[in-house]
């Protein structure tokens, strides 16, 4: 895992090289810069395979330069076809991208199996690839120049002024994280889950390589058939991900996918260090007896990390300036001391669930909108729309069914926070209703161009591309990068996750439980109370820390100086956090307010 960084155009090498300094914990094993007359190409190497100097980057070959982030996990058998084409001279992932890049030019990706984000340049021609689900970043900005990175710090450098982009902001109160293009800072932009940018003659270009809508609908029907698939298919996909030169750890929750993650890896022989989060004085939010007795029922090691108010605290801000722009998600706190421990104990490498609630319907809200969507076919549903507009609720079933009667889109990702009405209710500014689906527009008319017609998948897919991509992967990225450390997500395959599109949508949801197919996948490999046990999600006590530590004070602080919300809406949001309600609403708030404070007032 590594930062690349890269500048196009004219450059101060002085500033060059301080905006790649910004990158070193993504890579400080080396750091290799090729510079030319107007070329700055830059790679900062945090050395998992082949920790060898061969291996180092920037790799050049005739007139090609790559710098890449990430790890390629087929790339022995990609080597292997390609050795009649290409002199190896390492053991080096790198040199098989460019192997593959010369015999297949930009279609080479889609052989790719893997995590990426890639920087090659051909001649004059710059292609930039982010992974096919967004697993790792890539930013750019072009002004005079074009600069691209890994991370937004090593692009701030190169901005005239800091400026909020309205579409972030608005985007961000929706979904938890800004939408692709958009970054809070106007002009730098950043690439969607799928997508290549091609840089020539001053122009930037950009298209999607890999779409989950591609996979064939219904190939395959037969409940026990999906399984038997599925399961071989994940324990490939864990298998491929056992493969470093490096110490390699877990995260265990008490739940169902790290468990099997470390079944699989015993299954394959590797028996995993693991690590489970606790919270002191906060028994409600703790899943460390549940991830003891996974452990122990595994037969590993699991050390467990507790997590105090003034740990949190203190860890608040440099939490922040790792996302390096607002992120809503109270989870990344607890998370880089997770990855701060785990750093400590030495390991380079960590196996993590994501993914899979998104692929299998784990969350019950999946459920609660396919019966809110059997709606849609009432007829003489006119009164119902004037009945619900007349009524207004900050209730989320009111807005749900208020959709169903307007037949507007009903399910808006996970991660919907802020709903339009609720933004016209606390901003200073008017926003219409379903202004938000601007936003996920393009995902949307794919999904209904595509052959797939069942909402469930829209779920999935809208979920993988925003909810996952660009907050939860998004914050796993940067927090674990910021220790060092390589974060691999085997459900997140795309292999794994194209099957599982092209099985009935029906099977993941028909008998009512929640990721049905997976836990009949776990069950000749973890015990019934494993898999039956209530989901509790990576949850912690951050209202409670924020309220307590008077941090939330600054959310007012801001709002005085800034005036983008209206006073008596923030009030009336504070007050309802500290009784329990609309608390990720709150959060997202102080996070946008420390962003404010720190880059615009």
């Amino acid at each position: 895992m590594c930062g690349v960084f890269g500048i196009l155009g004219k450059y101060d090498a002085s500033v060059a090289k301080a905006a790649l300094g910004k990158l070193t914990h993504r890579g400080p094993d080396f750091c290799g810069v090729v510079e030319r007359e107007n070329l700055f190409f830059a790679h900062q190497r945090l050395g998992i395979i082949d920790t060898h100097a061969r291996s180092n980057q920037p790799l050049s070959h005739e007139k090609i330069l790559l710098s890449f982030n990430g790890e390629i996990y087929n790339f022995k058998e990609l080597r292997d076809e390609l050795k009649n084409d290409f002199d190896f001279k390492s053991q080096s992932e790198g040199e098989v991208i460019i192997a593959a890049y010369l015999k297949w030019g930009v279609g080479f990706v889609a052989y790719l199996r893997g995590m990426f984000a890639i920087a090659l340049l051909d001649d004059e021609t710059l292609y930039l690839f982010r992974d096919r689900l967004g697993k790792k970043p890539l930013f750019y900005l072009h002004n005079k120049s074009f600069i691209f990175a890994s991370e937004i710090k090593a692009l701030l450098p190169f901005l005239q002024k800091v400026e909020m982009d309205e579409d972030a902001l608005l985007s961000y109160l929706s979904f938890l994280a800004p939408t692709p293009p958009f970054t809070f800072f106007k002009n730098i932009k950043k690439l969607a889950a799928g997508e290549y940018l091609t840089f020539r003659d001053k122009k930037v270009e950009l298209k999607r390589y890999f779409d989950l809508l591609d996979a064939k609908v219904n190939l395959i029907t037969d409940r026990d058939e999906a399984v038997f698939k599925l399961e071989n298919i994940l324990q490939e996909s864990i298998n491929m991900r056992l493969s470093a030169d490096v110490p390699m750890a877990s995260l265990l929750s008490g739940g169902i996918d790290s468990a099997l993650i470390n079944a699989f890896a015993l299954k394959n022989g590797t028996k995993l260090q693991t690590y489970t989060l606790g919270y002191k004085d906060f028994a409600k939010y703790d899943e460390r007896q549940n991830a003891k007795e996974s452990a122990e029922f595994l037969g590993v090691s699991n050390q467990e990390v507790e997590i105090s108010q003034n740990d949190f605290i203190d860890a608040l801000d440099k939490t922040l300036d790792a996302l390096d722009e607002p992120l809503n998600d109270p989870a990344a706190v607890p998370l880089y001391l997770l990855f701060e421990r785990i750093k400590q104990d030495g390991f380079k490498v960590v196996l993590s669930g994501e993914g899979s609630d998104e692929l299998f319907l784990g969350y019950r809200q999946y459920f609660e909108f396919l019966d809110v969507q059997s709606l849609t076919k009432l007829k003489n549903k006119n009164w119902l729309s004037n009945y619900f507009h007349s009524n207004f609720s900050m209730n989320r079933e009111w807005e749900r069914y208020k959709r169903v009667f307007d037949d507007t889109l009903l399910f808006r990702t996970t991660g919907e926070s802020f709903t339009d009405l609720q933004k016209n209710m606390l901003m200073r500014r008017n926003v219409r209703d379903n202004e938000s689906l601007k936003y996920i527009k393009s995902y949307r008319d794919r999904f209904e161009n595509s052959s797939h017609n069942d909402e469930s998948i829209w779920y999935s897919y809208i979920d993988l591309n925003l909810f996952q991509a660009e907050h939860f992967l998004s914050k796993l990225d940067r927090i674990s990068m910021a220790h060092s450390i390589e974060s691999r997500t085997p459900f997140l395959d795309h292999k794994f996750a194209s099957a599982l599109f092209s099985i009935d949508p029906k099977l993941r949801y028909e008998d009512g439980i929640t990721k049905s197919l997976l836990k009949s996948i776990a069950k000749p490999y973890l015990g019934e109370k494993i898999i039956s046990r209530r989901k509790k999600g990576f949850s912690n006590p951050y209202m409670e820390y924020l309220l307590e530590s008077k941090k939330i004070e600054l959310i007012r602080e801001v709002n005085d100086k800034s005036g983008i919300f209206k006073k008596d809406a923030i009030e009336e949001y504070i007050q309802k956090a500290s009784r329990g309600a609309f608390k990720q609403h709150v959060w997202g708030l102080y996070v946008l307010s420390v962003w404010i404070k720190k880059y615009l007032l």
